[in-house]
């Protein structure tokens, strides 16, 4: 059987053991930084103390809409969500800061409304942050 080669020198020089180390050196060392920077994500997700689900939401009308959700947080901790309604174009057409106190347990369901400038699809919360 024959191997067909393309012409000395068509697609640059042909790759010599150097070149192919240096190859391997670089895979190794992108693996590692790559891996690096998810432990160091999945490390800052998990310190995080706060954590958040929507549950649902009731559109009022044109004006308001209820946003009801969930945190989980430290009892003794203070808290600001920032809930969002959203258009049927995923635009922003209202926003709400909602403080959480301190409680007795660590979960509470809240409902907040939302004061909108147009019709909102959707009520979420974007996020919690803890007040220092």
């Amino acid at each position: 059987m024959t191997v067909l080669q393309p012409p000395p020198g068509r697609y640059g020089p042909a790759p010599t053991v150097r070149t192919r180390r240096r190859q391997r050196i670089g895979l190794i060392l992108t693996a590692v930084v790559g891996l690096a920077v998810a432990v160091w994500i999945a490390l800052n997700v998990a310190s995080q103390p706060v954590s958040w689900k929507d549950v649902g939401f009731h559109v009022q009308g044109p004006q308001a809409i209820d946003v009801t959700f969930e945190v989980t947080k430290p009892r003794g901790d203070t808290v600001v969500c920032k809930v969002r309604a959203l258009s049927e174009a995923f635009s922003e057409v209202g926003v709400r800061m909602v403080t959480v106190g301190p409680a007795d347990q660590a979960t509470q369901r809240l409902t907040a409304t939302v004061q909108t400038t147009e019709l909102a699809v959707s009520g979420t919360v974007d996020r919690c942050d803890i007040q220092p």
